[in-house]
């Protein structure tokens, strides 16, 4: 057992309940403090409601993976939490919106901002961090990213928060992040490689296990694979042993702009997800019962992995 950081303060890991690894409570914050318009009609109260939906179903604790860069809101982070009652987790660090003039700057000068945010609080409101993110995507990882990666990893061996990592699993980008993180010092056990089903590729994912990192499988409903294919890879990985190493999400928003994506894109994910931050326990559940996962299994979903991630177990 150790205290992490949430976003009304220390939590004690045994606390964490059900935890969903990777969501995104609310996309572009900040946009929202400055044009509210570009919104839905009342959506903070769509976020509470939909998370106190969720807390309803079992859901305790959620992982906002929105970087400064994704417009992370803290004070409004606080806010859902205490009227919910859901644990919610902030992240520091950074995604992939790089700033205009970072070639060539020392990753010690973003490392200082990402431990402050850890130790003593995001812009000044006092809310701490509790976890570092860093970002690749197609094309691996990029001169920029590359930097901001070695920031986290620094940040990560003074505060001792664990990292997850944003990369693209059908180039497996994640070979290259690691392999800078443990030119760091980072031991693999404080990081998870996100979106790894988005490929069905067992030789990469049990690969990226043996290093000793966890898997975020947090792509759900998701756009380019079935919810049932990432499901069957998920059985898999269960059936070869690796459950308390798996960290299933959706990597979901119940609030975005409305210009956050193509307009096609937000109707197929709002058809694909009628259950929000419960699609897990509503259909992922049930397809991998049908699979014949054991009811044993599927209560330790959700629940272990977290808690020995955080724990660096």
């Amino acid at each position: 057992m150790s205290l992490i950081n949430s976003v009304l303060g220390p939590l004690e890991t045994k606390d964490l309940g059900f935890t969903l690894m990777h969501e995104h409570v609310i996309s572009q914050g900040f946009v929202a403090q400055n044009y509210p318009e570009l919104f839905d009609d009342h959506f903070m109260d769509k976020i509470i409601s939909g998370i106190s939906d969720a807390k309803k179903g079992g859901v305790d604790t959620i992982i906002d993976a929105t970087t400064f860069d994704l417009g992370r809101d803290a004070a409004a982070l606080a806010e859902i939490s205490r009227k919910t009652k859901v644990n919610i987790i902030a992240c520091t660090g950074w995604w992939m919106n790089m700033p205009q003039f970072i070639d060539g700057t020392s990753p010690d000068v973003y490392a200082d901002l990402f431990v402050r945010e850890i130790q003593e609080g995001i812009a000044g409101t006092g809310i701490k961090a509790g976890i570092l993110k860093s970002a690749a995507d197609f094309g691996g990882v990029m001169p920029e990213g590359e930097i901001m990666l070695r920031a986290v990893a620094r940040a990560h061996i003074r505060a001792m928060v664990p990292i997850i990592l944003h990369s693209y699993a059908p180039e497996q980008v994640a070979r290259h992040q690691l392999s800078i993180l443990k030119e760091e010092g980072v031991d693999l056990k404080w990081v998870a490689v996100d979106h790894v089903n988005d490929t069905t590729d067992l030789e990469y994912l049990i690969w990226l296990l043996d290093q000793g990192c966890y898997l975020g499988m947090d792509r759900y409903p998701g756009l380019n694979l079935s919810s049932r294919s990432r499901t069957e890879t998920m059985k898999k990985l269960i059936d070869a042993g690796w459950t308390d190493r798996l960290l299933p999400s959706h990597d979901c928003s119940l609030a975005t702009p409305d210009t956050f994506f193509p307009p096609e894109v937000k109707e197929s994910i709002l058809k694909g997800n009628p259950y929000g931050y419960l699609y897990l326990k509503k259909v992922v559940f049930t397809q991998l019962e049908e699979m014949g996962v054991p009811k044993a299994i599927l209560d330790t979903l959700c629940v272990k992995g977290p808690r020995n991630f955080f724990e660096g177990a």
